[in-house]
């Protein structure tokens, strides 16, 4: 009588131990419980098991260490690991130190009885596999359940490299019926520059040698893309492990080589998750990178507007150069676009976050777009009420009209943009979407009918500089600057596509329950001051502007360029300054450190920071701790002169403040 498969299973929470228990009892399993690493280890030692199926977060020791214990001490029993805390790191960490399978809480009670029969079932056919050597013929009704239903493809080859034996997994995995194959090369399945790879593979087993680790190779994968016409080849990624099979034990002399048989277990999805994790750490890295060029751009830019505004303040519009300096200006703003793509796609790239309704933005945006792009029809399917979203209102129109212009492009005969808004809630079940966690989202869909994309071209789509255009017709940022963008809202962005048929994106953004704002009015007055402000910035160039600025509004200006010339000489002048403008990113004493530090000299001393990056990340936490308010360079000296009356006549502080403001009159001197 076959004794029933012994499972361990090794989680910190008794309840959940006790529920697993109960479940796979019920399967006819022998279940034993462990609530630590130690516990498991002491069980392990006095009985034998099956498997184990382990928690990776555990108080005396992790469950990657106690899945390497067990792998060198008990190489019989298979590990699943099982945890609430999966991410694509620790799975391919498990995946690459010996783990057989990994599942996420929660899970479906039908999911963990499949992975775990499987597990079983290749438990017992490794275990098995030694006395198949030198025997020619498989037990049929042993063997066919367990090769029949495993998840890789079983097969057996003869002296020749022909299929003797395939299994049914085959069918899923490559599209071919097992009975097409027999008889046929395993070279007919082989990707055609892997077949090098392979004949090596094979020809080491005609030697008696045994594969300590499975080699990866490439198998063709063929069948129809529904239409009835063939699809395009592809192939499937699989760990291949074989074993050579003898007319008598290998030890003995004048043995003869008689065949092969192996496991080919598809590692396609493991491939999928350590590209992802790739390319996230690139588009971090190209992220940083980018924040760099747009914060050092954005002080060059905020010299030449500086020095424009300067000319400008007084300047009647009829004298000759006016317009010339006003046609700066504008070109300013085309640099401040560029820079506000590079922060975009850098991560901290918000400048002003407040609630804002999608629908009413997706209507504006679309309507804006299609009134200069006739040949385009728009249809809009959206949520009757859809759920407020915490943004940057420029930013995200900047996405959606990226997206627009990309499906534009994909139509160049013309044709139709669908626009959907979707409420959904994400439970810790719904992994269909990477790094997305649990909550509730706005869902925002934008189709067209165009040209579609390949699959080489998907997986560029959001690098940055990246085009499909000819040299000179995009600068390959729009997409990239849109990937950073929802990144950066907390939110994902995904997209579909199909040649012939047309492309998705799919924007996924965190709901919020606070209300929509009213924006504020704006005034175009300058406004003058008599106070003293103590400026500091380790640019030279903003120093000289910004002093000549803050002059001709009528201030004292006090100047240093590091924080800690700031600190020494407020020490000695703290009842002088008025106000002190801040710059955030400085060698050696950085803003935050420097604000902390004239706070604890004067508590109501008003700053205002200063910088070439955004609001977000350190800027934001700085806020929190009490700073005045914030201006994004670079700026004119309209807005900083609103800006500074704002703070220092104290008519409010903003909790997200801009460079966009409301205009104060200056108090009576």
């Amino acid at each position: 009588m076959q004794t029933a498969p012994k499972i361990l299973i090794v989680d910190d929470e008794p309840r959940m131990c006790e529920s697993l228990r109960l479940l796979l009892g019920k399967q006819g399993y022998d279940i034993q419980t462990a609530t630590s690493g130690n516990e498991a280890l002491g069980l392990i030692s006095h009985e034998s098991f099956d498997l184990a199926l382990l928690d990776l977060v555990m108080p005396d020791m992790d469950g990657h260490q106690l899945m390497d214990r067990i792998n060198n001490s008990f190489p019989e029993i298979i590990v699943i690991v099982i945890t609430g805390h999966a991410s694509l790191d620790s799975a391919v960490w498990a995946l690459r130190r010996g783990a057989y399978d990994y599942l996420r809480k929660p899970f479906e009670y039908e999911e963990l009885i499949k992975r775990v029969q499987n597990a079983i079932n290749q438990k017992r056919l490794t275990s098995e596999k030694a006395v198949i050597n030198g025997k020619l013929e498989l037990s049929e009704k042993r063997y066919r359940y367990l090769v029949h239903n495993s998840p890789d493809i079983i097969y057996t080859l003869d002296d020749k490299g022909r299929f003797t034996f395939v299994s049914d997994a085959v069918e899923h995995l490559l599209g071919l019926k097992a009975p097409e194959l027999i008889g046929k090369p395993y070279t007919a399945i082989i990707h055609d520059e892997d077949l090098e790879k392979a004949r090596y593979h094979f020809d080491e087993r005609r030697t008696g040698a045994r594969a300590n680790a499975g080699t990866e190779l490439r198998l063709k994968v063929t069948g129809e893309d529904g239409t009835g016409k063939s699809a395009e080849p592809k192939h499937l990624t699989v760990e291949l492990k074989s074993t050579g099979m003898y007319d008598r034990p290998v030890p003995q002399n004048g043995v003869r080589f008689v065949g092969t048989h192996g496991v080919a277990r598809d590692i396609s999805e493991r491939y999928r998750l350590e590209a992802q994790l790739q390319q996230a750490k690139k588009m971090e890295a190209i992220g940083t990178l980018a924040g760099g060029i747009a914060h050092d751009f954005n002080n060059l830019l905020m010299g030449i507007q500086g020095y424009t505004s300067l000319m400008l303040l007084g300047m009647d519009a009829s004298e000759p150069h006016h317009q010339k300096l006003k046609n700066i200006e504008e070109y300013i703003q085309s640099g401040v676009e560029l820079t506000k793509q590079l922060l975009g796609f850098a991560r901290g790239g918000k400048y002003d976050v407040k609630p804002i309704n999608p629908n009413e933005l997706l209507v504006k945006s679309s309507q804006m777009f299609g009134r200069t792009k006739k040949e385009i029809t728009i249809h809009r399917q959206l949520e009757t009420e859809a759920w407020t979203v915490e943004a940057d209102k420029g930013q995200i129109e900047q996405v959606l009209l990226n997206l627009y212009v990309n499906a534009w492009q994909a139509m160049p005969g013309g044709g139709d943009i669908y626009l959907e808004t979707e409420n959904v809630t994400v439970d810790d079940s719904y992994v269909g979407h990477v790094g997305l966690e649990p909550g509730r989202y706005v869902r925002v869909a934008v189709r067209d009918t165009g040209v579609g994309m390949d699959e080489k071209t998907l997986q560029r789509i959001f690098e940055p500089f990246f085009s499909t255009k000819k040299m000179g017709r995009g600068s390959g940022l729009g997409l990239a600057s849109a990937y950073g963008i929802i990144r950066n809202h907390n939110g994902i962005i995904e997209v579909r596509s199909q040649k012939g048929i047309g492309t998705t994106f799919t924007i996924f953004l965190p709901a919020s329950d606070r209300a929509v704002e009213k924006a504020p009015s704006e005034s175009g007055e300058v406004l003058m001051g008599p106070e003293t402000i103590l400026l500091v910035d380790d640019e030279e160039m903003i120093i000289n502007v910004g002093t000549e600025i803050l002059k001709a509004l009528g201030y004292n200006v006090l100047s240093v360029r590091s924080g800690k010339e700031a600190v020494d000489l407020f020490r000695n002048k703290k009842d002088e300054v008025d106000m002190v403008l801040l710059d955030m990113i400085m060698p050696g004493m950085g803003g935050g450190e420097t604000f902390d530090a004239l706070k604890g000299i004067k508590p109501d001393v008003k700053i205002l920071l200063s910088s070439g990056y955004s609001i977000d990340g350190e800027a934001s936490e700085i806020l929190k701790r009490g700073c005045d308010g914030f201006i994004q360079k670079p700026f004119n000296i309209k807005a900083l002169s609103q800006k500074l009356r704002k703070i220092i006549d104290g008519s409010g502080v903003e909790d997200r403040p801009s460079d966009s403001v409301t205009a104060h009159p200056p108090s009576s001197p």
